[in-house]
C-alpha cells in the first residue's frame, strides 16, 4: 500500500514551482507535503516567523526558542539535501506576495495546522489569498486529527488507526530545488518576546528528537507506567516527545511504528528479560490515541478554547478574577509548598509531567477558584510543548467545567506526601524551606514558628475544596446539567470500551487525588 501525497491538484510539468510552507511540521521525513511538491516540479521551501503570532497571550520566549532550534535544524537538514530553506519575518500572505512578485504563479502545499483559534483564522485568510490571486493550495493531514468535517466519534479510533499504519513517507531522493531570500532564523527579540525564566530549555531539532524517542524506548521507559506520576522520576522515565511532536521534529506516525516496533520486540524475549516493558509500551500507545483524542475535541468545537464544552458553566468563575491569587499562583508564592515547586520547577524547566499539569490547575480551579481560562494561560506560556487541542480541554476538563468528566479535586498537601516522599525536590525548589522535612516540609504553616521567608497559605485548602464541590455540584445536580452532559458526551467523548455508556444520571462524589 502506497500514501497518495498529489491530494486535489491540477497537472504539472518540470516547470511548475511548488511552496511547501513549514508550519509546526519542522522535518523532511514524513511529511506529505513535501513529498508531494518533490514529485511534481520545483520545490521553494519557506517557514514564517509571524510577530503577530508570538505577540498572542499563550505564546512564550521559551517556546519560540525550542521553535527556533527547530527551524534551524530543518535547515540544515535542507542543505544536507541541497536545498535552502527560505525563512521570512512577517504575515504569511506578505510572504506569498513577495514569492508571487519574484517567481510568477506557484502552487502552495502545507499540512493542516491543529492549532488555537488564530492559527484557523490565519490559514482562512491565506485560503482566501489563494482565490484571490488564482492559486491552487492543498492542505495535507499531519495528525489523526479531522479538520472541516464532523467526525463520528464512533468511528474516530479506526480512523485514527488507519492513518497511523498507512506507510512512513522517506525524504524524497531528487528535490529540484529553487532557492529565494534569507535563511536568517528570527531571534526572540526580533520577535519582540523577552526571557521569561527558562533555565534548563530541553534540546530541539529532529536529532535530539529521534535520540529522546530511542533512550525512551530503549533505555529510560521500561517503569513509565509506575513512576510516570512524581515530577522527580517523570523527568527521566516520562518520553519527553511532548515539545517535538509540538515543533513537528517527529510525526506521529514515526513515534507510534517506533513503538509498535519496539513492543513487537519485547514480546519476542523470554519472559524473564521482559521485565516491565510490556506494560509500559502498551501505556504509551494509549497516551498517543489520547494526544489526538483531545486535539480533536478543539477541531470538533473552535470555541471551547474560551468557552466551557457544557455551557452552563459559562461565568462560574468571573473574569478577570483575583489578580493577587493568580500572581501568587504564577510565581509559585502560594504558601503551599509542594504546588509552589511544581511550579517553580516548571517556570525553569518548561515542562512538568501530566500529573502535577492536573494538580495545578485542580488547585488554581478549586482552591484558588480561578477561571480555567486565565490560569490556563499562565500555564500555555510555561509549557514549552504547549499544544492548544490538548491544553484547553485539559484545563476546562481538571476544572470541572467539560459536564462529562468526574470532579477531581487535588489534595495539594496529599500530594506532596504521595508524590515527593523524601521531600528532596520540594526542598530543591523551595529553598526558603531546606531545613525541614515531612509534615514541617509539606505543612509549614503547623509550625509554632513557621519560616519568615516562605508565604503564609493564601487560602484554605481543605475549606476551599469543599466550597467549590458545593458550586460545581450544585450545578450538576439540575436537569439541565444532565441533558447537556449527554450532548457533551456525544460531541466530546471518549469511545473506549468501558465507556461507552451514557453519563451516569448522578454525579459520582468528588475524590480529593
Amino acid at each position: 500500500m502506497t500514501l497518495d501525497t498529489r491530494g486535489d491538484t491540477q497537472p504539472f510539468d518540470d516547470k511548475t514551482l511548488t511552496v511547501v510552507w513549514f508550519k509546526r511540521d519542522l522535518r523532511m521525513n514524513d511529511h506529505a507535503a513535501l513529498a508531494n511538491a518533490a514529485q511534481n516540479g520545483r520545490v521553494l521551501p519557506v517557514y514564517v516567523a509571524e510577530p503577530e503570532h508570538w505577540a498572542l497571550p499563550d505564546t512564550s520566549y521559551r517556546q519560540w526558542e525550542f521553535i527556533r532550534g527547530a527551524v534551524e535544524s530543518l535547515k540544515k537538514d535542507i542543505a544536507e539535501h541541497g536545498g535552502r530553506l527560505c525563512v521570512m519575518l512577517g504575515s504569511v500572505q506578505e510572504a506569498l506576495d513577495s514569492i508571487l512578485a519574484t517567481h510568477g504563479r506557484f502552487r502552495l502545499v502545507a499540512h493542516t495546522e491543529t492549532g488555537n483559534a488564530w492559527t484557523f483564522e490565519r490559514d482562512k485568510a491565506v485560503r482566501g489569498w489563494c482565490r484571490d490571486h488564482g492559486i491552487v493550495f492543498d492542505e495535507f493531514q499531519q495528525y489523526g486529527v479531522w479538520r472541516g468535517r464532523s467526525l463520528d466519534r464512533n468511528k474516530w479510533a479506526k480512523s485514527w488507526d488507519k492513518m497511523m499504519s498507512e506507510p512512513l513517507l522517506p525524504v524524497p531522493s531528487q528535490i529540484s530545488w529553487i532557492a529565494q531570500g534569507s535563511d536568517q532564523v528570527p531571534t526572540a527579540a526580533d520577535l519582540g518576546l523577552d526571557r521569561d525564566g527558562i533555565v534548563d530549555l530541553q534540546a530541539p531539532g529532529r536529532p535530539a528528537a529521534l535520540q529522546t524517542l530511542n533512550s525512551f524506548l530503549y533505555d529510560r521507559g521500561e517503569p513509565y507506567q509506575k513512576a510516570m506520576s512524581s515530577p522527580e522520576t517523570g523527568e527521566t522515565v516520562c518520553s519527553r516527545l511532548s515539545a517535538h511532536l509540538v515543533a513537528g521534529s517527529l510525526s506521529m506516525r514515526e513515534v507510534y511504528r517506533a513503538t509498535l516496533a519496539r513492543q513487537e520486540e519485547v514480546a519476542s524475549l523470554p519472559k524473564s528479560e521482559r521485565g516491565t516493558w510490556p506494560s509500559a509500551m502498551k501505556s504509551f500507545i494509549g497516551r498517543l490515541h489520547w494526544h489526538c483524542h483531545f486535539m480533536q475535541k478543539l477541531e470538533a468545537e473552535p470555541e471551547i478554547e474560551w468557552l466551557p464544552m457544557a455551557r452552563l458553566y459559562e461565568g462560574l468563575r468571573p473574569i478577570p478574577n483575583d489578580d493577587a491569587l493568580l500572581n501568587a499562583f504564577a510565581t509559585g508564592q502560594t504558601g503551599y509548598p509542594f504546588v509552589d515547586a511544581c511550579m517553580r520547577y516548571l517556570k525553569a524547566t518548561g515542562w512538568i509531567n501530566f500529573r502535577m499539569r492536573a494538580m495545578l490547575m485542580s488547585f488554581a480551579s478549586y482552591n484558588l477558584w480561578l477561571p480555567w481560562q486565565q490560569s490556563g494561560e499562565v500555564l500555555a506560556r510555561l509549557f514549552t510543548d504547549y499544544e492548544p487541542g490538548i491544553h484547553w480541554p485539559q484545563s476546562q476538563m481538571q476544572a470541572g467545567e467539560t459536564g462529562i468528566n468526574a470532579v477531581r479535586v487535588y489534595s495539594p498537601v496529599k500530594q506532596g506526601y504521595d508524590q515527593d516522599p523524601t521531600g528532596d525536590f520540594t526542598r530543591h525548589w523551595v529553598p526558603e524551606l531546606a531545613s525541614l522535612e515531612g509534615k514541617a516540609l509539606q505543612e509549614p504553616w503547623t509550625l509554632d514558628q513557621p519560616p519568615a521567608a516562605y508565604p503564609k497559605p493564601v487560602v484554605d485548602h481543605q475549606e476551599t475544596a469543599r466550597e467549590a464541590k458545593k458550586r460545581i455540584y450544585a450545578l450538576r445536580r439540575t436537569d439541565e446539567a444532565r441533558q447537556e452532559s449527554e450532548a457533551v458526551f456525544k460531541k466530546h467523548g471518549s469511545r473506549k470500551p468501558r465507556e461507552l455508556r451514557q453519563p451516569r444520571k448522578k454525579a459520582k462524589a468528588a475524590k480529593n487525588a
